[in-house]
């Protein structure tokens, strides 16, 4: 009976995040013929591998939304609101490929976005004009993601890396490919960075109806939502405080020591149970 729950939870969370695909596409990643971008043994296919990364992508949404003409781009011509699952298992999808799949495939998904990106395009609600493909933008989704990534897996990993320079080496190369402009290298680098754009960030109306929406207003089932509210709080916990207060996020230091980080390490064992 509990295997058979196990199972059923199982399926239910790999539909959400990797869609009723998953199947067909986890062969065409895994078992496909040819070279890959990353050896077994690099950073990058250790941190992707890990239940942390359900953390990092929610912390990476909430960071990214902070650049006006980003969340412009997003809130102008994406369906999150109404499919969210769908662009959650796109970046699967893509994160999937490009750190498993072969050279070929992960070239071909790269250049499939960068097409998809030179349509996206408009008037941010201060005037500006924004697209998708400017690199500068790039670079910020980039290091916003790299930085969540890598943060997520350093408090909630299984087995933290003593190589996160290499991590952040690893998505460079995938960040090459894609056109970012002298992508991070280093931990050092991609602290800089991300430093960078501090004032360029703004906690604007579109990223904080983007946050409640991704924090509070999700759809789930019912047997979901306590689990969510733990992920929210956690993703919540690991973001810095000058990225919280655009967003009018809290910051309970106390209890993120505690509760916080306690119940988020308790829901990890809980998905890799789930998962195993």
């Amino acid at each position: 009976m509990l295997e058979a729950l196990r199972r059923q939870l199982s399926d239910g969370l790999f539909e959400k995040v990797a869609g009723p695909e998953r199947a067909r596409h986890a062969r065409r990643i895994h078992d496909s013929p040819g070279p890959r971008l990353f050896a077994d043994d690099r950073p990058i296919r250790h941190v992707h591998a890990d239940h942390a990364m359900f953390i990092g992508g929610l912390r990476a949404l909430l960071l990214q939304s902070l650049h006006p003409l980003a969340m412009a781009a997003v809130a102008q011509h994406s369906d999150y609101l109404s499919d969210p699952w769908g662009r959650l298992q796109r970046t699967s999808l893509f994160v999937g490929v490009t750190t498993y799949g072969t050279v070929e495939d992960a070239h071909e998904a790269i250049a499939r976005l960068a097409r998809i990106h030179t349509h996206i395009h408009g008037t941010a609600p201060d005037g500006r004009e924004y697209r998708a493909d400017d690199p500068h933008l790039l670079a910020w989704v980039h290091v916003a993601e790299v930085d969540s990534f890598l943060r997520c897996h350093q408090r909630y990993g299984e087995k933290p890396l003593d190589d996160y320079d290499g991590y952040v080496a690893d998505m460079a190369v995938i960040a090459d490919a894609m056109g970012v402009p002298d992508p991070p290298r280093t931990t050092a680098e991609l602290d800089a960075r991300l430093q960078s754009y501090r004032a360029e960030l703004r906690g604007t109306a579109e990223a904080r109806e983007a946050a409640r929406f991704l924090l509070l207003k999700a759809p789930l089932p019912v047997l979901a939502r306590g689990p969510y509210a733990v992920l929210s709080a956690t993703a919540v916990g690991t973001l810095p405080v000058w990225a919280r207060r655009p967003l009018r996020l809290p910051y309970l230091p106390i209890a993120e020591a505690t509760g916080v980080r306690f119940a988020g390490h308790a829901l990890m064992r809980g998905l890799r149970w789930v998962t195993s």
